[in-house]
């Protein structure tokens, strides 16, 4: 999840959380006052009550009367019980219907004076009151239709609010978020641009002392210091394999003299042919590493040119074969190749060369009969080489460092060699967009396969 995403989710989390609190807190608080005023509704009604009995001079004749008049003044749906002071029903609100009440009301009356429950449906307020010296036990119920109804309108509001502004912090928290970071983003594509060949490139800096404008600053020093670095290890590594050149080109020379004439004796002519053969490897190697130090991923491609890649494979094989005259090579070309291929591809043939010089230097090394056998297979969008050579096979716990540098396997034991070759190889076929694999497809078989896509 990107820095934009994870910034606004945690603020629309944040958000929702506390805004959700704020409204739960309002609804119990309007539900609260709700009973609170409905309460007070039923302390009213109950003084209302009182009064008229207080001022009756013929209860049982004025209040129905009176009720009849005054009714839902204050409370919806009310019911009025009336009991004197042997708790006998003397006047119902309640007509034509059957009057029952919870008894043990009127026993907690006595020594509470005044309970209020709220909790029960229809809510009940029941009061023991003496009037003109009589005790009467009044309970009064009702619906409070009209507070539900306002809880109820209340609570749709609220998630209606919560939902909606949920919505709108998340949209508003990924918008600012998106500009607010958009200076980072493009520090970030100006930085991903950076290249070992663009080391110079400085990022623009805005005048502004704010976290973006420090890490730019930052940044370019570090480019500035990391240019140096890489500018030397450049310079000394091409400075050296062009100055071994000439030294290593004359060895070559006077060695190839040298096992012309015909006065040594067969060890002393043995030791100088391992000579050249080091030679040529060493000089291999060096116009290896010069060549490299020319190049990376980026701006190769800009000297590209179409290469056949089987005569890249028999101009390796003759310069291979001068060092290892008992060499052959077994060519071939897949029945799966199209009819109208043209074996080609699109790169740096001094590049392509040292991959199969080295290819075929190591079947020349380790295979058994010095044979090697080429198969190229091109399709629609790939040509593919296969190299194979019969000989003791890399062991399955070597294969994934193959290609790793100075790696040696088992099968390389008293043969000399730098370890380099086949990291050289691989990185080659990487500014390439090519690939190579190792695979042992039977016993004591080697086989490389290359694919380059088209």
């Amino acid at each position: 999840m990107s820095l934009k995403r994870k910034i606004a989710l945690t603020l629309s989390v944040s958000f929702s959380l506390l805004f959700g609190i704020v409204l739960i807190i309002i609804y119990i608080s309007f539900d609260d006052f709700r009973r609170e005023e409905f309460k007070d509704r039923f302390i009213r009604r109950l003084g209302f009550t009182t009064n008229f009995i207080s001022k009756s001079k013929n209860f049982g004749e004025e209040a129905p009367i009176f009720f009849n008049e005054n009714s839902d003044n204050f409370l919806l749906n009310e019911t009025i019980l009336i009991f004197n002071g042997q708790k006998e029903l003397i006047y119902s609100t309640l007509k034509d219907q059957k009057v029952t009440w919870d008894k043990n009301i009127l026993i907690e009356l006595d020594k509470e004076k005044d309970i209020y429950k709220e909790k029960s449906i229809p809510e009940v307020y029941a009061s023991l009151k003496t009037i003109n010296g009589e005790n009467y036990y009044i309970l009064t119920s009702a619906y409070d239709t009209n507070g539900r109804s306002k809880l109820a309108y209340l609570k749709y509001l609220l998630i209606t609010a919560f939902i909606t502004c949920t919505l709108l912090i998340g949209f508003f928290s990924y918008y600012f978020m998106g500009k607010f970071l958009r200076p980072l983003e493009d520090l970030n594509k100006e930085i991903s641009e950076v290249t070992a060949h663009k080391l110079t490139t400085q990022i623009p800096v805005e005048q502004s002392n704010d976290e973006i404008s420090i890490l730019a600053s930052s940044f370019n020093t570090m480019i500035s210091r990391l240019n140096d670095v890489f500018q030397s290890q450049k310079d000394f590594t091409a400075s050296a394999s062009h100055e071994i050149r000439t030294p290593i080109t004359r060895m070559a020379f006077q060695l190839e003299n040298l096992i012309k004439l015909e006065q040594h004796s067969p060890d002393t002519l043995s030791a100088l042919q391992q000579m050249l053969k080091d030679v040529y490897q060493l000089s291999d190697l060096t116009n290896s590493l010069l060549l490299l130090t020319k190049f990376d991923k980026e701006n190769i491609q800009t000297i590209y040119e179409e290469v056949r890649i089987d005569e890249v494979i028999f101009e390796s094989f003759d310069r291979v074969q001068k060092s290892y005259p008992h060499l052959k090579m077994d060519f071939g070309i897949s029945e799966e190749t199209q009819e109208n291929a043209f074996l080609t591809i699109n790169g740096v043939q001094s590049l392509l060369d040292i991959v199969f010089i080295n290819l075929l230097k190591n079947a020349a090394v380790y295979s058994d009969n010095a044979n090697a056998k080429i198969l190229i297979t091109e399709t629609e969008n790939h040509l593919s080489v296969d190299i194979l050579s019969e000989g003791k096979t890399i062991s399955e716990d070597e294969q994934p460092k193959l290609f790793e540098a100075f790696m040696r396997g088992n099968n390389s034991q008293n043969i000399s060699g730098s370890g380099l070759g086949l990291r050289i190889v691989k990185r080659i076929l990487e500014y390439h967009g090519a690939e190579i694999s190792y695979a042992s497809p039977a016993e004591n078989q080697n086989k490389f396969s290359i694919i380059f896509n088209k």
